[in-house]
């Protein structure tokens, strides 16, 4: 039996405090102290209380046990779970609770270290996670807090109630388990990351996702949509800024994001990339920002009714001037608006969501994608090959003007949909071609939308061309070079149908297919 330690009064009410983010700490502890709670605490947050002149207990004190191993052994002990774990209910644990001394503990308030912020073996906390799901499975007697924002709601409750009714601990104890859930998926990321030989899909993916956003709906107005983030992950949608416009829906992130990623993908500058559908309808790089979006709105206006505009530059008075002229966007999206920008936008389109965010953030290096009963899994989706790995394949050498086409071509081929044919000139693209069940038509489609203007330009294809067809299709457009993976067993055929009609060929090496 262990010796009694703690206050004689098995009536009042305990709280055990034990956080890393004291934000809030000493607002919590001085209300629960002015309600008669006695508060157990160790290291930063009782030093923290004890500061702020609250009375509070050492759980060494409490435990009757010094703190062991370098911090590593505090809460572990049977004061500390006994009191948590014991069912209020169960005349053996109240038993139990009474020949070992040991006090029930009603509160418990904690939250893990970062460890994303610092990874290593010393910020894998065992005490704390330990803590938070007793407290959370014993959540009928128990109440558990590890979000600072619940304290105001869980003191205002205690005050006017006396203590927390069963919806609140349950909503509290199903948050403590996913604090802990999510500091878990995060340490086995770190093992999968730092492994002497890391496998680039791991046996198992342990993905801790939190609400950041509710959107007006999901694909279709019947639809609910919310946008999550990995747990302690911050990206470019926590920190973007809506001027104007309608709340956004899920299609309005998902066409905004490709447009963003796109529009950024081209270098640093001015470029201006119009999405439909998760697919560019046009996209352009300029001398200047105007020049680049009335360029990439030429590509293709029927498409960009109700697009996303995204641009990597601030946006100017003198492109709002190109942009109200063309059709209306759902989305503008861009790193800045210069002054009185937004204010006239938002005079000609009240419905239209004008967005400011950051440079987009590197993804995660596992795409994933939901089908029927799983997932698939891929590495993430990038431009492995450059144009210093690629391969003249015909007689004729594209100059370097051509080059440049192929090279703009080749990197926008890979934001669209398969099948994908794209027909650039002078970082334009004047004609895109996607989503086809066959290249033929998707070359037929850019051919018609680019009406001419791509000749001299660049003809991409995501894929190999199987037949000369493709071929033909591309040089009946004016193009004077084709940029494509080769690797098909016609390859020889593409070859000799791009020398009879005088085109230049290169050869990447790398697919793009995107699905």
């Amino acid at each position: 039996m262990f010796a009694a330690m703690s206050v004689a009064n098995p009536q009042q009410r305990r709280a055990l405090l034990s956080v890393f983010d004291k934000t809030g700490i000493v607002d919590l502890a001085e209300g629960l102290h002015d309600l008669g709670w006695q508060l157990i605490s160790s290291g930063g947050t009782a030093a923290r209380i004890a500061e702020a002149g609250i009375p509070v207990t050492d759980v060494a004190d409490h435990t009757g046990s010094p703190i062991m191993l370098g911090h590593r052994v505090v809460t572990l002990h049977p004061r500390i779970h006994g009191g948590i774990l014991a069912d209020r209910d169960n005349p053996e644990h109240l038993a139990d609770l009474a020949a070992n001394g040991i006090d029930p503990i009603d509160l418990v308030v904690g939250n893990l270290y970062p460890f994303t912020s610092e990874p290593g073996i010393e910020m894998i906390d065992i005490g704390g996670p330990t803590m938070v799901r007793a407290a959370a499975k014993n959540h009928a007697h128990v109440g558990v807090v590890v979000d600072p924002d619940d304290y105001p709601d869980v003191l205002a409750e205690l005050r006017s109630d006396g203590w927390l009714s069963d919806p609140t601990r349950r909503r509290l104890a199903r948050a403590a388990f996913a604090h802990t859930a999510a500091y878990d998926a995060a340490i086995v990321g770190w093992f999968d990351d730092t492994a002497p030989e890391p496998e680039t899909l791991p046996p198992t993916i342990h993905l801790a996702l939190e609400r950041t956003r509710e959107l007006r709906y999901g694909e279709n107005p019947h639809q609910a949509g919310a946008l999550y983030r990995v747990s302690g992950e911050p990206n470019i949608w926590d920190t973007i800024k809506q001027h104007s416009g309608l709340a956004l829906s899920y299609l309005n992130i998902f066409d905004a994001d490709a447009a963003w990623r796109l529009a950024h993908d081209l270098g640093g500058q001015p470029t201006v990339a119009i999405m439909k559908h998760a697919n560019p309808c046009g996209c352009a790089v300029g001398s200047d920002l105007a020049a680049a979006y009335s360029n990439a709105f030429a590509c293709d206006p029927r498409s960009a009714f109700g697009g996303i505009v995204a641009s990597n530059h601030p946006i100017d008075l003198a492109t709002v001037e190109a942009m109200e002229g063309a059709a209306q966007a759902d989305v503008v999206i861009a790193p800045g608006y210069a002054d009185g920008v937004v204010d006239r936008l938002v005079s000609k389109r009240k419905n239209t969501r004008i967005l400011e965010a950051s440079p987009p953030t590197p993804g995660s290096s596992i795409e994933l994608r939901q089908i029927g009963g799983g997932f698939l899994a891929q590495q993430a989706h990038g431009f492995v090959a450059g144009p210093t790995d690629w391969q003249v394949v015909t007689k004729r050498q594209p100059t370097d003007t051509e080059m440049s086409d192929a090279i703009f071509a080749w990197r926008v081929c890979g934001h669209v949909t398969s099948n994908a044919i794209v027909l650039a000139k002078d970082r334009v693209a004047w004609g895109i071609g996607a989503g086809q069940q066959n290249r033929v038509e998707a070359g037929q489609i850019a051919a018609a939308k680019a009406d001419g203007r791509a000749a001299g330009g660049a003809c991409a294809s995501d894929a190999f061309y199987p037949f000369a067809d493709g071929i033909h299709a591309a040089a009946d457009a004016g193009v004077a070079v084709i940029v494509q993976p080769g690797g098909s067993i016609g390859d020889d055929k593409t070859i000799e149908a791009a020398d009879e009609r005088g085109v230049a060929m290169v050869f990447t090496g790398e697919r793009h297919f995107l699905h």
